[in-house]
């Protein structure tokens, strides 16, 4: 059987459409950096000079593909820590409020 996804049912397309509107969406910029650890429960980096910049993304889900793959590859080493950052979220402060 080859990988390939097979679906069970399909869904009928909708009639309506939603609008697209004129504004568009936010960009929600995403950081995915790593480096090794004091202490792997925490998150405080060893060296700050060798820092893996691993890139930014425009969006979460690219941003945790990058992030699973690099925490995958450094799965067997403890103090070696990846982690996705909000940029969004420091840029436009006021946007994300807590509830």
């Amino acid at each position: 059987m080859s990988g390939a996804c097979v679906p069970l049912f399909i869904l009928p397309v909708p009639r309506f459409l939603p609008k697209e509107t004129d504004k568009p969406a936010m960009q929600k910029l995403h950081l995915v950096m790593g480096g090794r650890v004091k202490d792997p429960q925490h998150l405080e980096f060893t060296d700050l000079n060798a820092i893996d910049l691993v890139g930014v993304y425009p969006d979460y889900a690219s941003a945790e593909e990058a992030w699973r793959s690099c925490a995958q590859r450094t799965v067997d080493d403890a103090e070696m820590r990846y982690v996705v950052v909000h940029l969004h979220r420091l840029l436009e402060p006021a946007l994300h409020k807590p509830a």
